[in-house]
Parts: structure tokens; sequence; C-alpha cells
């Protein structure tokens, strides 16, 4: 255990992968097993004392019946009066231990379905952080949500009430059996016949609902994906007024649903009916050849009533066969696609170095790397950054600017040369220490759904009050944050939407800033910014860059024209390097790109 919840390693997940979904399931569960042997006790107990109510029915038949010369009088009970006391007594013990272990097993099987949803989530969900981004480009946040929710839900719905089900139905046909051989052998036979129809439909069934509901956890998955995506869009599809398109698109995806799930109940709604026809003649050979034998005194009344009632306790129940299959067969989709994401391998491995009092120096040393099934997008590059000093990294779009800032933090694993922070590869130091030493400020800034000051203090949980607001004050957002209702309390609403774009940089500046990290990524921190916005930026940037390495990546190269140096980069390799004024006099790459933001192939200082 590690936390609150379970720790599965890889290996024994891989090794499970090519078995059956509930062997995956009952691999996983093996931390549960005390809680499942528990419930699963509960429950057969619970069913000994639930099929004895008509054993006593049939006793009680018998002492009206034959009085003095019933079964129990055999035991020195002769007056009848006694021998109903007695039976009456015992079906008030049976009654009130029935109902015990009926509320044990519902007890213990809804918190073993809570323990283990929890635990498998966390889980899930742990397991996703830890994968690369390229993952992520490869899948919708819909879709990720689809399993984390609703995949493990209907899990937690199975073993809420599935299994109980199972176990139960299985102990049913174990005890009334027996009792049927040893009671009337000659009878017993016609009650069984039903049984091995009954289970070779259900294998059956569920050989061809299995793929109906593996379709059926696709299409929700989709559907999921759809509207995360159109709610994360909603500003693009009302600008664009395409309300009517989307709401046409996500019909077909419901459709799809509605139709994937309409196969599969087609299949499952035929199941209770067959079987039902199947059980009523097992019932009616028992209740008219058992009541011939009854009526010939071959039979006592008292037994022929006890298999009548038992038939019906026997058959009946396994009509819920087709309700508890339609359950499993949910699950195991769902099972399925859970452990499937749980065996996606972990590409980018934490080293195992603590990192020592960082100084900053960061050195690429014949870096190559490309997206997957792309063209490759650094190839072979070398580039030294001292420590202390700041740094610019321009280009064209697509030239490879943002890539060396993802392989620095590990997002992306480098496919050759190495990356040393310190002398020392980066792939050998421990991943939080590594990231807890780099600060990002990237365009793309993402505020979480909480007040100014939770967003500053993110990844800085310990900062008093008066350090988030010296942090704020040195990325120049104080005067906005007092401003707005709530001050520093004010809700910025979901990725921040209740802000502008210059305000929401200035927070992920203010974060990084309280963060304090010795190396600073600057992302195209300015590019969706007004000038005024971008001068109080600038000016936040110019204190805080001080005494740490920092690497601006920057679109607008105003923002890096005091950079100690800056690297020109065109399709993933350096074409030039120099001072500003250096590089404007090269009249190359770089005054190209100031003359097109400028209009002026000089340096205007």
């Amino acid at each position: 255990m590690e936390g609150d919840f379970v720790t599965v390693s890889a290996t024994p997940i891989l090794a499970c992968m090519s078995t059956h979904p509930l062997q995956r399931l009952l691999h996983y569960g093996r931390n549960y097993r005390p809680l499942i042997w528990q419930a699963a006790f509960c429950s057969v107990i619970n069913k000994f004392f639930d099929l004895a109510p008509p054993l006593l029915i049939g006793a009680a038949v018998d002492v009206v019946v034959n009085q003095q010369d019933s079964l129990l009088a055999r035991f020195g009970i002769t007056a009848v009066q006694q021998q109903l006391v007695i039976l009456s007594l015992l079906t008030m013990v049976i009654w009130g231990l029935e109902s015990v272990f009926e509320y044990a097993y519902e007890r213990l099987w809804r918190n073993l379905a809570q323990n283990m949803q929890h635990d498998l989530r966390l889980e899930t969900y742990s397991h996703i952080q830890e994968l690369e981004m390229g993952f992520f480009e490869d899948r919708s946040t819909g879709g990720l949500l689809s399993i984390l929710n609703d995949d493990i839900n209907q899990l937690e719905r199975f073993l809420d009430i599935g299994a109980n089900q199972i176990l139960q139905v299985s102990t049913t046909v174990v005890l009334i059996s027996t009792g049927f051989v040893i009671m009337a052998p000659s009878v017993a036979w016609m009650t069984m016949i039903p049984i091995p129809i009954i289970i070779w439909g259900s294998i059956s069934f569920q050989k061809r609902l299995a793929p109906r509901y593996g379709e059926v956890r696709e299409r929700v998955s989709l559907l999921n994906a759809r509207l995360a995506n159109n709610l994360s869009g909603i500003t693009t599809i009302k600008s664009f007024t395409t309300e009517a398109y989307e709401a046409q698109r996500l019909t077909a995806e419901s459709n799809a649903y509605r139709q994937s799930n309409r196969r599969a109940i087609s299949l499952s709604a035929a199941f209770v009916p067959l079987i039902r026809l199947v059980i009523l003649m097992g019932f009616t050979a028992t209740l008219l050849i058992g009541g011939m034998q009854a009526a010939n005194g071959q039979m006592a009344v008292g037994t022929y009533s006890v298999l009548v009632f038992m038939t019906q306790r026997l058959l009946w129940p396994l009509t819920r066969l087709g309700q508890t299959l339609d359950q499993y067969q949910r699950a195991m989709a769902s099972t399925t696609r859970v452990m499937n994401l749980l065996d996606t391998p972990i590409t980018i491995r934490s080293g195992h170095l603590a990192l020592p009092p960082v100084q900053g120096e960061v050195c690429l040393e014949n870096v190559s790397f490309a997206y997957h099934d792309r063209a490759p997008v650094l190839e072979n590059l070398t580039l030294t950054i001292p420590a202390g000093q700041t740094i610019g990294i321009a280009g064209s779009t697509g030239s490879g600017k943002s890539t060396v800032v993802k392989l620095l933090l590990r997002f992306y694993e480098a496919q050759g040369g190495q990356i040393l922070l310190d002398g020392t590869d980066i792939r050998e130091i421990h991943l939080r220490d590594l990231r807890g030493a780099i600060g990002l400020v990237s365009q793309d800034v993402f505020l979480f759904h909480g007040s100014v000051a939770e967003n500053i203090t993110y990844g800085s949980p310990d900062a008093s009050p008066a350090e988030v607001m010296m942090a704020a004050k040195q990325a120049e957002a104080h005067d906005f944050i007092e401003q707005l209702p709530q001050g520093y309390e004010t809700i910025v609403g979901e990725r921040g939407q209740k802000l502008s774009g210059g305000q929401r940089q200035r927070l992920a500046i203010a974060r990084a800033i309280l963060k304090n990290p010795p190396i600073l990524v600057l992302d195209e921190a300015t590019s969706a910014v007004d000038n005024e916005t971008e001068a109080a930026i600038s000016r936040s940037l110019a204190r805080i860059t001080q005494n740490r390495t920092t690497i601006a990546i920057a679109h607008r190269l105003s923002t890096i024209r005091h950079s100690d140096r800056i690297y020109v980069l065109e399709q993933g390799c350096i074409v030039e390097a120099g001072q500003h004024e250096e590089l404007l006099a090269q009249n190359g790459v770089y005054a190209g790109l100031w003359l097109v933001q400028t209009g002026d192939s000089r340096d205007s200082s």
C-alpha cells in the first residue's frame, strides 16, 4: 500500500495481459482478499438461512398431517403443540440470522466496491500522470475521463450487486440439488435437467454479449470525448455560430452509442424469456410427477411440499442470471479498458540521483528528437547555457524552439545525444528534483478553478500570504488583483476564464516567482498580450531573471533583445548565435525576422 491507495507494479499486470478480464480483476483485487472472503462467507450463509423456511414449512405440514408420527416426533417431541412451538422458534431464529447476514453481506460488498473503485481510480489516474506527453496527443480528454469515471463506476455497480447474486445462485443450486438427491432421488433428476441447459445458455450468451458491450464502452468513450471537446471549445463554437453543426455531430455520436446499446440489449433481453421456458419444464415435471407419487403414498406430503417450494426457489432465481450476466459483461468490458490503460508502459522513468544545489548550467550535446511518425524536429543540436545567464532562442514556427524546453523538462525523451544539468545527465536525476528546479511560464497559461491565491501557490502550498503578495508584486499583478471583487480570494473560473490573457500571464509569472527555481523557462510568455501588458511583464521578468539561468523562447524578438546570447534555430539546427546587435549586423535570419516585426533593419533602441 502506498498512501491511501493500492499500488500494483507493472510486471504482474503485464503478465495478465492475455488473460480473461475477470482473472485480471481478481489479480488486481488480491489486496482485498480478506474483505472478499468475508463478504462471500456472509452471502453463502445468508442463502443457507434463506433456504431454510421451505424446510420448516414442510416440517409443519408433516406435523399437521402425521402428528405423533411426524419426523419431529422421532426426536422425542410427540405433542403436536410442542412441535409447532419449536418450529415457530426455529423460524424466528432462522429469519433473524438471515437478516443479520444480509446486512453483513450488503455492507461488506458495498464497502468492497467503494474501496476498490476508489483505489483503482486513484491508481489509474496516478499511472496516467506518469505517461509521456505523446500519450495525451493520441487520446482525447473525454475518452480518458470516460475510463476514470464511467468504466470504473460500471465495475463498482457489478461488485455492489452482481458478485453477490452469482454466489447466492451457485449456493442455491448446490444446496437444493443435494437436498433433492437425499429426499427424493426419483424426482430430483427432473428438477436438475434445466440447470446444465441454463449454464450452457449463459456461457453462450456471454460469448455473444462480450463484443457487443465492448463496442458500447468504446462508443460511450467517443461520446464523452465529443462532449468534453465541445464544452472546452464553447467560445469557438459560439464565435463561428456552429451550434447546429455541433449538435448534429453530437447527435451522430449519441445515435451510434444508442445503436450499439440496442444491439447488446436485443441479445441480453432474450436471455430471460428463453430461460423461463426451460425452467417451466423442470417445475411442471416436479409438480406433476411428484404430486402423483405423493397421492399414491410413494412420497410424504411434507416432502412433496418441500420439493415444490424448493423447485421454485432453485429455478426461478436463475431467471435473474440475465440481469446479472448483463452487469457482468458491462463490468468486464469496462475492466478491459481500465486494465489496458494500466498496461500502457511508462517510457520516461525517473532517475535515482538526488539533485544537489543547482548552479544552473544546461548543456545539450548532439540532441536529436522527432515526434511520433514525423520528420526530425532537432538534429544533433549542441547548445551550452552558462549558469546565471539569460539566453534567448528565436526562429520561425516549427523550428524546434519549444521542443528544447519539453526535452529539458523530460516531457519527452531525447532520441539521441544527452542533456546535462550541472554536468549530470538529466535522465539520472530524480524526475521530481529535475522539474522542481525549473520554473516554466508558457504561452498557454493554465489556471485551475479556484482562487487567485490558490493558483499563485500552486506548487508552493506552504507559502505565507505575505510571500504570495510579494510574488504578485514582483509579477506586477498585485494592483489588478486588489481591484478584483474578493481580491486574492476571487475565483478565477475554469482555466482562468474570468481573467484577461495578460492577467493570467502575470499570475503564471507570480506562480513561478513563488517557486523560486534556479532555472526559469519562458516559452512565448508575452506573445499573446498587448503592448502595455508586455511592457509590464518585461519589467517583472527583468527583475526575476537576475542571478538565475533563464531560457527565453520568443516569437517577439523585442522580449529577448537584451539576452546575454541569442540562438536562432531553423529546422532543428542552430544557424546563428550572438547578441542582438551582432545578429543584426550579420544581416541573416535574425535580421530578417527583426525587419518583419519592426519594419527597420537597424536597432532602434
